[in-house]
């Protein structure tokens, strides 16, 4: 059928109604005419593809990667729109789950645009990190939309230089499941692969050991581990941080899921020698305290979140850097039991945000200062640094 495209909603769609019937379109744009095809129907509304555009928004750009589109990969959302519209998709995004979901009154958030990150690609050749399914014939590729559907791609337009120019997609990898590439601060490629039905990857070449560096700091970290996809990413949201926090001589501090200790190494800087810093990571602490090993006042716990802070005591400053299912209410109680002054929460998943700043009210906490980072050029997906502080 042919639909007029409503407002942006999260997941990559833009939604469209039709005589009561809501419909979810992936590759539209706001107040475009297309022709949908439905993907998939629920009870209550359905999924489905813009195949053809009728009438186009001025928004609309050709996407710059021949495997973008309908029924072609899954990986980027929005490669049909300029990339200050993708922007303004996802601020909207930022504006409508925080203000239904989290409770925020909307002239907090007046004003706030997702910001693009300093790079030199624009919206391409950012991603330093890529892995790659491979079929019964061993040949690699990316995955449909919510499909275990590959397909062959030549390269990925939004993977770095290094990564584009690998051999990785043109070799076999007979028996693997997948395959995967990491471009970091070293001067070769980390390459792994991973076996069916196995979550764990094995070392396949270049460094076991992968090294990232922000400002002067230097983080080692293993080549399977966590560290944000975008060059620019990692030292914009420590900064950003640091700034809303406004650590001081003396304080103690939390960085919650540390990861390989970003934002304790910050904060450990910045309370001084007096104060203290406890990250907290569920897996691979040993990793997040050896990066933290030339700070006195710094030291790493190895465990889930909300199973150690109830036991942590009182702090003054607290950064969590949950996983996209965010923090959750058993964290956010701790956290009101701790009463720091000020909780900076960086956020992958806008509505993950929303629930937890919603009980974050309940705690006695409001969101008093927010910037949101275009940290995935041409997908749904960004990044939010917000600043909850006492009511009282």
């Amino acid at each position: 059928m042919i639909v007029t495209v409503g407002d942006v909603a999260a997941g990559g769609h833009c939604v469209a109604r039709v005589d009561g019937e809501v419909y979810f379109v992936r590759h539209a744009l706001p107040g475009e005419q297309v022709r949908i095809e439905i993907t998939d129907r629920k009870k209550r509304f359905a999924f489905a593809d813009a195949v053809e555009v009728i009438e186009a928004s001025p928004d609309r750009v050709a996407p710059p990667c021949p495997w973008a589109g309908p029924g072609k990969c899954g990986g980027c959302d929005f490669q049909h729109a300029t990339p200050k519209a993708q922007r303004r998709l996802k601020a909207k995004v930022l504006f409508d789950q925080l203000t239904r979901i989290g409770g925020i009154d909307p002239a907090l958030l007046d004003g706030v645009e997702v910001e693009a990150l300093p790079w030199d690609e624009d919206a391409l050749g950012w991603r330093t990190r890529m892995q790659y399914a491979v079929d019964e014939d061993g040949r690699p590729g990316l995955r449909k939309h919510k499909s275990h559907e590959l397909v062959h791609i030549d390269y990925c337009r939004i993977a770095t230089e290094r990564i584009r120019e690998a051999d990785v997609l043109t070799a076999n990898w007979d028996g693997m499941g997948a395959v995967g590439v990491v471009d970091a601060d070293d001067d070769q490629l980390a390459v792994y692969t991973q076996l069916r039905r196995t979550a764990r990857p094995h070392h396949k070449s270049g460094p076991k050991t992968v090294h990232q560096t922000v400002g002067d700091t230097a983080f080692e970290i293993g080549f399977d581990a966590f560290w944000q996809v975008h060059p620019a990413a990692a030292p914009t949201f420590l900064a950003t941080a640091i700034e809303f926090l406004a650590p001081r001589e003396g304080e103690s501090a939390w960085d919650l899921y540390a990861g390989a200790g970003l934002f304790a190494t910050g904060l450990a800087d910045a309370v001084g020698d007096t104060g203290r810093v406890i990250a907290v990571e569920n897996a691979r602490a040993s990793r997040t305290a050896a990066n933290l090993a030339a700070y006195k006042n710094a030291g790493a716990i190895e465990g889930d979140v909300a199973d150690v802070a109830p036991d942590l005591g009182s702090v003054d400053l607290v950064v969590l850097d949950p996983p996209r299912s965010g923090a959750g209410p058993e964290v956010v109680v701790a956290l009101g039991e701790a009463r720091p002054r000020a909780i900076c929460y960086v956020a992958c998943d806008a509505g993950a945000l929303a629930r937890d700043a919603s009980d974050l009210a309940v705690e006695g906490y409001a969101l008093t200062r927010i910037r949101a980072f275009d940290a995935f050029p041409m997908t749904q997906h960004f990044e939010t640094v917000a600043l909850f502080e006492p009511v009282d």
